[in-house]
C-alpha cells in the first residue's frame, strides 16, 4: 500500500492517525438519541463524559435533551422503568385555596388584650408583649 504525504521532503511525520469506517457523518437512531441523552441526565453522571463515551460532542446531547423535554424524542422503556425517572402529573382538582388557621398553643388575656401565642415563642417575646398589654389596658 503506498501513502503519499503531503509536506517538505525529509520531515518526519510525528503522528498519524487512520480513521476506518464509513465517512461522513454518523447517523444515530431517535431510541440510541433518547437514550444517550436520557444517560446524560442521570445523577453524578456529566454530559461531557457521555458525549466523550459515545463519541459526541456535548453541544449535540445538549439539543438531544431539549428535543427529549419537548417530546420529539421518546425515552425507551428500558431506562423509563429505572426508578431515577418518575412520570410527573399535576393535579389541579385541588385548586381551592387552603384556608388559613391560626391555632395558638397560649392564649393570655390583659384587660381588653388576648395575647395569642404560638409554641415557638419564647420567654422574651411573651415578656414584652405581656407588658405592652399592660401599657395599653392602663
Amino acid at each position: 500500500m503506498g501513502v503519499h504525504l503531503d509536506g517538505p521532503m525529509g520531515a518526519g511525520v510525528s503522528r498519524l492517525e487512520v480513521i476506518e469506517g464509513p465517512s461522513g457523518r454518523r447517523r444515530r437512531t431517535k431510541a440510541e438519541r433518547a437514550r444517550i441523552a436520557a444517560e446524560s441526565m442521570m445523577p453524578g453522571v456529566t454530559v461531557a463524559d457521555v458525549a466523550r463515551k459515545h463519541g459526541t460532542t456535548r453541544w449535540q446531547i445538549y439539543d438531544w435533551r431539549k428535543q427529549l423535554r419537548k417530546g420529539n424524542l421518546v425515552v425507551p422503556e428500558s431506562v423509563a422503568s429505572l426508578p431515577v425517572f418518575a412520570e410527573l402529573v399535576v393535579d389541579d382538582s385541588s385548586a381551592e385555596p387552603a384556608v388559613s388557621v391560626t391555632r395558638s398553643d397560649l392564649e393570655i388575656v390583659v384587660g381588653d388584650v388576648v395575647i395569642r401565642a404560638g409554641a415557638d415563642a419564647d420567654e422574651e417575646q411573651l415578656t414584652r408583649a405581656i407588658r405592652a398589654a399592660r401599657a395599653a389596658a392602663s
